[in-house]
């Protein structure tokens, strides 16, 4: 699955593809920071133009819109041609895979479902990578940058609820609940893996039997067909169950955090100590750090998807393996 980083014909896409995706995430990532300190400024004069008619003139007001659209434009071309290059990356690591799966084919073809490793997993495999691998940078990138000014504006914050004064209070509220979070969810979610994959291994043992029932009237006994696809409706009725307790947890979760900013602010709201455009970017800052923090957790349908095509793969190339030994 990772031979694409260490063949040298892929080298020049591996290595140079890998460092401008992660250059162009950074770069995404300074125009947020910019876009946050836009925010605070805008607000603040919001405020001061509602308190005080004519302290803001129309030059100004309509020359501060025109900064965001500028921030914005920018970060709306880099996103799109980093999508762009990350899709032709992502299919030439796919094309590495397949091109090793089609010469050691032989070794394998007796494992069910193995055209499907090699046609569909291996597609599904780049896709989760495009989708995880890009969001885990832009996290950690992110983390990076907003981490420092969360520490920042966390100097306006004087007291937590119940806690009183905690130093970096608004960093330590944003790791302890992601975190908490975090663990929450895995511990909910722990049997989603196994149960992903093995719908995968029931749906493929089913198509293999409508694929040679094509050639085979026998192989394709209604009786036979019936069977299978109980065999596959309990497996994905199980999968409803499990999800619907795991995504109870998962929105009441989500749901619950949109408040958790206001309530860390609340003691500093009520005295009246911060700024309506401080407020504005603390709460924006605040949500970079949380959100990256609760990557996993966001991407958790995802990542369950993603073990279930690498435990396939896995099992793939193992195959493949035993067979060159023998």
């Amino acid at each position: 699955m990772f031979k694409f980083f260490i063949q040298r014909q892929w080298m020049h896409w591996s290595i140079l593809g890998t460092f401008i995706i992660l250059f162009s995430t950074w770069y995404q990532v300074q125009i947020d920071v910019a876009i946050n300190e836009w925010f605070g400024g805008f607000y603040d004069n919001l405020q001061k133009a509602l308190a005080e008619p004519g302290s803001l003139s129309a030059a100004e007001f309509y020359g501060s819109l025109a900064s965001f659209g500028w921030l914005a434009a920018k970060f709306i071309v880099i996103m799109v041609a980093t999508k762009y290059f990350v899709s032709h990356w992502i299919f030439r690591w796919r094309t590495s895979m397949v091109e090793y799966y089609h010469d050691k084919f032989k070794y394998a073809r007796g494992l069910e479902g193995a055209s499907q490793r090699i046609q569909e997993d291996t597609i599904k495999f780049a896709r989760i990578m495009e989708d995880l691998g890009v969001g885990l940078m832009d996290s950690i990138m992110t983390l990076i940058a907003f981490i420092p000014i969360l520490i920042g504006l966390s100097a306006a914050v004087t007291h937590l609820p119940i806690l009183g004064e905690v130093s970096n209070s608004l960093m330590w509220v944003a790791l302890a609940t992601a975190l908490g979070g975090t663990m929450l969810l895995a511990a909910v979610g722990i049997k989603l893996p196994g149960i992903e994959y093995d719908i995968q291994k029931r749906e493929a043992g089913y198509r293999k039997v409508l694929v040679h029932a094509e050639d085979d009237p026998k192989a394709g006994q209604p009786k036979t067909l019936a069977e299978l696809f109980d065999w596959v409706r309990n497996i994905h009725f199980k999968s409803y169950m499990h999800y619907a307790y795991f995504n109870l947890a998962r929105y009441s979760y989500f749901q619950g955090m949109v408040l958790v900013p206001y309530l860390a602010l609340g003691p500093t709201i009520l005295a009246g100590t911060i700024t309506l455009g401080a407020l504005q970017q603390t709460i924006r800052a605040f949500g970079r750090v949380e959100s990256s923090l609760q990557y996993v957790v966001k991407s958790w349908a995802v990542v369950v998807e993603l073990i279930s095509v690498w435990k396939r793969l896995r099992e793939f190339e193992l195959c493949i393996a035993k067979g060159e030994k023998a």
